[in-house]
Order: C-alpha cells, then structure tokens, then sequence
C-alpha cells in the first residue's frame, strides 16, 4: 500500500532528473553548432592558402583594412554617443514642447538599415540627384562653380552609421538618467553644482557603463555591415573578406581576414569591459523617482527641439521620404511577380530562423533554469556569443565546413547508391537558415531569458508537488505564461533576417534572392528607383518591433508621470 501511494512521487524526480539531463546535452550541442563558425574560421589562419593570397593581402591592402575599419569606428562611436547621450539626456531632464513625442521617435532610426540609408543619400546628394539639381538651376551654376561634398566616401560613411545607430546609445542611456531618477540631480545641486555640471560630475558618470554598452552594440553593428561600407568603396575588414572570398577565390585568406574582423570584435568587448570597470551603482531608494524636467521656453525649447528633431530627419524622415518619391514618380519595373517571390524568400528564410530561434533558445533557457550547472551556464553563455558576430564571419566559418560536408556527402551517395543528389546543404537555403540562426539567435535568447525570469521558481515547486515532470511542466506552466514573450522574441530575429545582408550575399543558393539581396544588387548597378521598393518592403517591416518598443516607451512614462 505504502509502495503504491508513493510510486508517482518517486518516479518523478528520476524523470525530472533524465529529462534535465537530456535538456543539458542537448544545449551542450547547440552551444557547439553555434560555436562552429568560429573554430571553423580559426582553423584557418595558420593555413597557406591555394596561391600566396595572404601575403600578398599583408603586404598591400592589410594596412588599409586596419586602418580604415579603426578610423570608422572612432568616428562612429564617438558621433553615437554624444547624439545618444544628448538627446536622452534632454527628453528626461528638460520639459519641452514635444518632449513625449521624441522619446518614441528618437528610435525610429532603427528600422531604417544603414545600407538602405546610403542608397538614399547618395540618390539625394550625388550630381544628377534633385538637391545639386535644383541648386544648379536655381544659382545657374555650373560644374565647375561650386564644391559639393561626396557622400561616397570614410566621412559619409561614419554620418550614415551614426544616424542610423545611435538609439543604441539614446535607449540604454535614457534608461539610465531615469532609473537614477530626481533625486540624485537635486542632490547634486544642493551642493551648487549647476545643470551642466550636475550632468557631468553625476548622471554621466553613472550612467557610463549603460552608454559603454551601448556604443559596443554600435560599433559590432559597424563592424558586421559590408552594403553601406561596399557600397561607398570604403575599404573595411568586411569588404576585404568578400573580394578575397568572389574576386580572388581563397576561402582560405577569406577566413584568414574573417579572424582579425572577430579580433577587432573580442578587442571591442574587452575595452567596453575595461571602460566600465568595477563600477557599480545602486540608487535604493532614489531610483525610479521621475521628474517633469526643467521647463524650456523661447529660444533654449527651440534649440532643444531642433536638437531632437534632426536625428530623426537625418536617419529616418528623410530617407523614407526619397524613397518614397522614386518608388511613386520613377517605380520598380520589376515589381510584380518578382517582387512576390523575393518577399515570399524573404518570408520563408525568416520565418524559418525565426521558429528555430525561439525554439532552441526556450530549450536553452530552460535548461539553466531546471538545472543550473558549469555545462549549461557555459553553454548559454556560448549560445549568447552570436550577435557579436559579423555576418562575413559567421557565412565564411559556416560554408567552409559545410561545403566539404556537402561534397563528401554526395560522393558517398553517389558511390553507395548512385543517388546524384546535389548539394543538399550549401544548395539549398539550409546552410542560410543556419547561419542566420547562429547570428541571431542571441535577440531570441535575451528575451525567453527575460520572459523566464518573471516566473517565479514556486510555480515550477507548486507543478513538481503535483506531479508534473519538467516538460509538462513547460507545455503546461510555462508556455501561457511565456506566449508574448516567445512571439516577441519571433518578431525581433524575424525583422533582423529580413535585413540581414551580409550573411545572405555568401550562403543563399543559386538563384535565391531576398529583397535585401536584391535592393544591393540594383543599388550597385546604380539602379536606385528600382530598388526602392525592396528597400521600403524592409523598412516597413523594421518598423513592427519598434511600434512594440515605442508602446513600451510611452507606457513607462505614464508609469513615471507625478501624480
């Protein structure tokens, strides 16, 4: 009798165990798939290559990739931050006219791709675009009248990155200056600091490891573009990663550039984490005290909004706008049936990243959560590695590998059963999924991670008291409770894939275009009226997530509002 009665709660523990221990190999192989590209890559740069590429690259343009890619970062990251942390400063401190508004439309810059941005620009800006158009029939001028910048070139480059990235900056550090809250600035100019110095002396400073991070998201984002910076001929790691890899045909020197990109990438955590220091800083009971901000008026709310309002004419507003104009007066002669099936591929490739996303990042998380050990803390710390990935890395250490795979594969069907099977790997869009699945499977992880935090570890002892193993536990516990966070996290690798170009260009099949590859290709051909509505498609579904973000914005403001 005793036996029969405590037969269920003692099978459950076993089970609970097994399972737990099923779910911690199984991240343990996640964590190793996504560590793939990397000991691909790293593979590689002791080798010698087919024909002395690597030397030839050392000897010549590798100064200029170091040199270049270290000049771009400097100015980006120093153009993003003071953008970020100058606007999110004034939409907390300061009461001004639209002040509620900008704290949402600051982020609006996000949905644009930087790529798409350049191709904006350079159709506004260069000799025959409608701005030295109208100027030259306006003044009468002629070629030879007047200097107009180029777009094209390091500088032009740095302003498209740092329109396009700085609410990175703008989001981390206005959460920053308002979870410090009132308080902590009124302290400070109780002891006759003024505004200015308040900022610099006490918000700044604690606010530094917020704005340290993210300047490193902008700067990794910098790092893994190869459109715009292809585009204006800025020579970068990433572009010299692409010519060795089409141009010169030496996969090996490919991988052989991929691993000093990932060098600068390890060298950017590293100073981020340096920067940041031990600094840690807690504001008890100070935090989370909001403030209306000191009121502007006359010239000084005139200066604010101006400020405020030019990040998002410069990075949004004005390249939607020409992209608008060339897709309704110039069109797309390919819109139609083409354009159909690129969304349609766009759909798919990201729709399928997106599933398998939130999939294995729920198994991951959970994972840790039933049982927290060296292997599945390590191996979620591995899982999170991706997003500090470029694309070009990610494509070269994920077709090396795979391309030798799919070869020996097809000769051994060949051989064994004379199936000519082709490439059924690299030849399809199953070697792209995953490569965008390790780039971006960090945005799911984040968010399940999240998600899970918010549930309480009660429930799972209150589901155990009853019975229940891990995974009914999961389908029948968890999961209502997760939906929105799951759907989410779906949402945000969904958009990340569809403007996801470097990736794309290296690992899609013959013949399978996206409307991300496809806005690259008709933008290199100089022809930008028809690549309007490719890059608008993938603008308007950049803005999805950021209604969500900007829901959220308003909702924690009223949330703050005084009473």
């Amino acid at each position: 009798m005793t036996a029969t009665l405590s037969s269920p709660a003692s099978s459950t523990p076993v089970a609970g165990r097994q399972q737990a221990g099923w779910l911690s190999l199984a991240t343990a192989v996640v964590a190793l798939l996504v560590a793939l590209p990397i000991i691909s890559v790293a593979t590689n740069v002791f080798s010698t290559g087919t024909s002395g590429t690597w030397s030839h690259l050392a000897s010549t343009v590798l100064p200029e990739y170091i040199g270049t890619t270290l000049w771009l970062c400097l100015g980006v990251g120093s153009l993003a931050a003071l953008v970020g942390v100058g606007t999110a400063w004034l939409v907390t401190h300061f009461d001004f006219p639209l002040r509620s508004s900008f704290e949402w439309a600051l982020v609006l810059p996000l949905a644009m791709p930087a790529y798409v941005m350049a191709y904006a620009y350079t159709d506004l800006l260069q000799f025959a675009g409608p701005l030295q158009s109208w100027l030259r029939a306006t003044m009468g001028w002629t070629r030879a009248d007047y200097w107009f910048p180029d777009v094209r070139t390091l500088g032009g480059a740095v302003v498209m990155f740092t329109f396009v990235l700085y609410p990175y900056v703008f989001m981390l550090a206005r959460t920053a200056f308002m979870e410090r809250g009132a308080a902590v600035i009124e302290a400070g100019r109780s002891l006759g600091l003024s505004p200015r110095q308040s900022f610099m002396r006490v918000s700044l400073p604690m606010a530094r490891p917020a704005v340290a991070a993210g300047v490193a998201l902008v700067l990794m984002e910098t790092l893994a573009d190869y459109g715009t910076v292809s585009y204006f001929a800025v020579q970068t790691f990433t572009t010299g990663i692409y010519r060795a890899w089409f141009s010169l045909g030496d996969r090996v020197a490919a991988a052989q550039l991929a691993m000093c990109l990932l060098g600068f990438v390890v060298l950017l955590l590293a100073l981020e984490r340096q920067s940041r220091g031990g600094a840690r800083f807690h504001g008890s009971g100070l935090r989370r005290q909001p403030s209306r901000g000191a009121p502007l008026t006359g010239l000084r709310a005139s200066v604010a909004i101006t400020l405020c309002v030019l990040p998002i004419l410069i990075g949004f507003l004005l390249p939607a706008g020409v992209l608008l104009h060339l897709a309704m007066t110039e069109g797309d002669t390919q819109f139609g049936t083409r354009f159909l099936t690129l969304a349609s591929n766009s759909v798919v490739v990201s729709g399928l990243t997106a599933l398998l996303a939130v999939a294995l990042a729920l198994l991951v998380a959970y994972a840790r959560r039933l049982e927290p050990s060296p292997l599945t803390r390590s191996a979620h710390w591995a899982v999170g590695l991706g997003y500090a990935l470029p694309g070009s890395v990610i494509a070269v250490g994920v077709l090396i590998p795979m391309a030798r795979m799919d070869n020996a594969l097809a000769q051994w069907l060949q051989a064994s059963f004379g199936w000519q099977t082709g490439l059924l790997f690299t030849g399809t869009i199953a070697a792209l999924v995953f490569a965008c699945l390790v780039r971006f499977m960090t945005t799911a992880l984040q968010t399940v991670d999240s998600s899970l935090y918010r549930v309480t570890p009660h429930m799972d002892d209150a589901a155990r008291s009853l019975g229940l193993t891990p995974a009914r536990t999961l389908r029948r516990v968890h999961l209502p409770l997760l939906r929105r966070g799951l759907l989410t996290a779906g949402l945000l690798v969904f958009i990340d894939v569809m403007k996801e170009l470097p990736a794309t260009l290296v690992m899609r099949p013959f013949n399978f275009d996206t409307l991300a590859t496809q806005a690259y290709t008709l933008a290199s051909d100089e022809r930008l009226a028809e690549a309007s509505t490719a890059t608008i498609a993938i603008v308007a579904v950049g803005l999805l997530p950021l209604i969500v973000l900007c829901r959220q914005i308003a909702s924690e403001r009223r949330q703050l509002a005084p009473n």
